[in-house]
């Protein structure tokens, strides 16, 4: 009984009350893993520097903003630190040490003795060299801190306050420094980057050096291809702390400084030396990568002549980098040997280029970098200010096309004759909204017209033109005309002991002709002259013509009149004798100049660095307010034929159908059997004996499976 009563107590007590509810949990991380996120964003919160050690604090998530977790050591992170010194270089007065201005030095340096050393290689000098480096998470087990809900902190292994080897670096509390992060997953990488003074926590307000912005960069390179050192560095940031003064190819002996290195490797074929005699030798920006690679910049295209627009990638104005001015302050000569190399000329005893070419004291008759560069650059902005007035078009009475021209200035004055080169040219077309006169019917060399062929007058400094080694098309009523100016008009060089650059008589020695940039003069045919009732047709837009300039600068070949280069390489223009080309012979088409012409087509061919991969469609081709690919249209000319040399038989003319062209226009060396017989199976030819015989048999039905957005996708967009 005591034991019963006993029990009913225990049962009692445990049927009442608990007491107070405890705490809500804390609410779970909503995030995502990362090795399953396909996007990945990295940004640094805050740094500081304690005793020499550096701690930074960031944060990893998705393109959608959701934390990503798990970050371990092991995954493949890599983080870098710089500072940003002030570089001053003793003189002849001890009291006025030069100024060289702020340059990024890592802390994190390795010194390297050549490797694999190629042979029968020109201006390779092997030596031992310094090269910037990064560190590895996963070397310290306690260095990487992940807080669980995508923050993590990172303390590094090096100790900044006492980097005595291999190269001594003096840590400053006031002095901008720099960490970096790399991210590499196999899935998507990430760079990230801070900026900030550990004397007082700054991130505003301090020291800089950003010149250059990645998207100016992206003007001419496809993003992908500038993911570089096998795709983990992609932020010009990383590239810049990295890519220092004490960095060096120590197979090639060339520095890899990120200023020098880029001026080099855009200088291209242009970049010579002078040898012990003064003669011209040239010196394209090599070096050596991993097995023994030379990688030859001498191939390098791009930005096209003239090379001393600093504006194509120093780019000023709204959302410009803090320091997009730097080019302008005469304090680096860095930049200046990289393009002009270490001795430019027998002239120049010295490489301190700034101690002459400056703003403030200039040796006499040099000016500063920025005007030596801007007197190149001012024939072209005077030129660009000119137009060019067609007249009185019509026909005279052997049915031959007639015209007058004038060059005008920018005030509306005609330009007398002794300023304008007398053996530029005006090209002639029709159906200009098609795809240009065939070759056949009216081949380019006999539809252009110099101005030397016509007659002056002196009073009204007017040329008439006729066109006397082509006839009209007897169809011509209703077809849309162009007449395309490759008028040049003449201006002295700069250079030493000249004040300014001014249009000059082109019989002068030496003088720059320079293209006036005029839109071509479309007009629809009547009769015997221009139906001034009727609206020219336009062609469908296929490229961005701005896109163009914006690689090419002001020059692109020839007739550097903006881009019309379609009206004299149409599709079925002749070939050339090419002996690097299977074959023998390549296509003169603009499409294949285009696709497959040095300094385009880089996937397989040319400089093969990697870092110009000119597959992405948006490259050239227009494209809507979606940045989808409105230039590319399958189909749009069945009658179209392709003129192409056969590979196999001594570059004999094969004719190939439209849609078939264009592609061959990249893939004719790469077109394996399989694609052969599928583009035949589908009603392309490959092996037309004539226009005629391709438009008779011809029936491409590549349009119904290959859509443009498709094809920019395969691409690479």
């Amino acid at each position: 009984m005591l034991g019963a009563g006993l029990l009913s107590l225990l049962l009692t007590a445990c049927g009442g009350s608990d007491g107070k509810d405890g705490e809500d949990g804390k609410p779970g991380v909503v995030g995502v893993n990362i090795d399953a996120t396909p996007t990945l964003k990295a940004d640094f919160t805050n740094a500081t520097v304690e005793a020499g050690k550096v701690t930074v604090n960031f944060t990893l998530e998705n393109a959608n903003g959701v934390a990503v977790l798990g970050l371990t050591k092991d995954h493949d992170i890599r983080f870098g630190i710089a500072q940003l010194t002030h570089v001053t270089v003793a003189t002849d007065d001890p009291a006025k040490p030069a100024d060289r201005g702020f340059q990024w030095q890592a802390y994190i340096n390795d010194k390297k003795a050549p490797g694999t050393v190629p042979t029968g290689v020109n201006n390779l000098n092997p030596s031992d060299q310094y090269q910037a480096n990064v560190e590895a998470a996963a070397k310290c087990d306690s260095c990487l801190v992940d807080h669980g809900d995508g923050s993590y902190s990172y303390t590094y292994q090096a100790n900044i306050a006492n980097v005595t080897e291999p190269l001594t670096i003096t840590y400053s509390a006031d002095a901008t420094q720099r960490a970096t992060l790399e991210l590499e997953l196999p899935q998507v990488t990430a760079n990230a980057h801070l900026d900030w003074q550990p004397s007082t926590g700054k991130t505003e307000g301090i020291q800089t050096r950003n010149v250059v912005s990645i998207e100016t960069c992206y003007t001419c390179h496809q993003p992908e291809s500038l993911a570089l050192h096998g795709g983990r560095r992609i932020d010009i940031e990383n590239c810049a702390s990295c890519h220092t003064a004490t960095s060096g190819d120590p197979e090639s002996g060339n520095s890899v400084d990120f200023t020098y290195m880029i001026h080099a490797i855009h200088k291209g074929a242009d970049r010579n030396t002078v040898d012990a005699n003064g003669a011209l030798l040239a010196a394209p920006y090599k070096i050596v990568g991993y097995g023994g690679k030379v990688i030859d910049y001498g191939k390098v295209n791009f930005p096209q002549k003239p090379a001393a627009d600093c504006s194509s990638c120093h780019v000023e104005g709204v959302n410009a980098p803090a320091n997009a001015d730097l080019f302008k302050a005469d304090l680096s000569n860095t930049a200046c040997i990289a393009c002009h190399t270490e001795k430019p000329s027998s002239n120049h005893s010295s490489t301190d280029c700034v101690a002459c070419h400056n703003a403030t004291e200039p040796y006499g008759g040099t000016g500063s970098a920025a005007k030596r560069h801007g007197d190149v650059l001012k024939a072209y902005t005077d030129a660009e200010a000119m137009s060019v007035k067609f007249t009185n078009v019509g026909a005279n009475n052997t049915g031959k096309i007639t015209f007058d021209v004038q060059v005008v200035d920018k005030d509306g004055n005609a330009v007398e004759k002794a300023f304008v080169s007398q053996s530029s040219r005006v090209v002639v077309a029709w159906d200009s909204d098609k795809d240009y006169p065939s070759d056949a019917s009216a081949s380019y060399s006999k539809r252009r017209i110099a101005l030397s062929e016509g007659t002056y007058n002196e009073v009204s400094k007017t040329y008439s033109l006729t066109g006397t080694n082509f006839n009209l098309p007897a169809d011509a009523n209703g077809k849309t005309f162009e007449l395309f100016s490759t008028l040049d008009v003449c201006f002295n060089n700069g250079g030493y002991g000249v004040a300014a650059v001014v249009m000059t008589d082109c019989s002068a020695a030496n003088v720059r002709k320079v293209a006036v940039k005029e839109t071509p003069y479309h007009f629809v045919w009547k009769d015997n002259g221009v139906d001034s009732s009727a609206t020219a047709k336009n062609r469908r837009e296929i490229i961005d013509a701005a896109k163009c300039q914006g690689c090419h600068n002001q020059e692109i070949h020839h007739y550097d009149n903006g881009v019309n280069c379609q009206t004299c390489h149409t599709s079925d223009k002749g070939l050339k004798t090419d002996t690097n080309y299977p074959g023998g012979k390549i296509p003169t088409s603009f499409a294949w100049k285009a696709h497959e012409r040095e300094g385009h087509y880089l996937k397989y061919a040319g400089v093969q660095s990697g870092t110009v991969l000119k597959t992405d469609c948006a490259t050239c081709h227009t494209v809507d307010k979606s940045n989808v690919i409105t230039g590319i249209t399958l189909g749009r000319a069945p009658t179209r034929t392709w003129r192409f040399g056969d590979m196999a038989n001594n570059g004999a003319d094969i004719w190939i159908s439209s849609d078939t062209g264009t592609c061959l226009s990249c893939h004719q060396k790469y077109l394996s059997d399989t694609a052969k017989s599928h583009i035949e199976t589908n009603g392309g030819i490959l092996n037309g004996s004539s226009a005629a015989d391709v438009q008779t048999r011809a029936s491409e039905s590549c349009a119904t499976c290959h859509t443009p957005t498709q094809l920019s996708e395969v691409h690479g967009n």
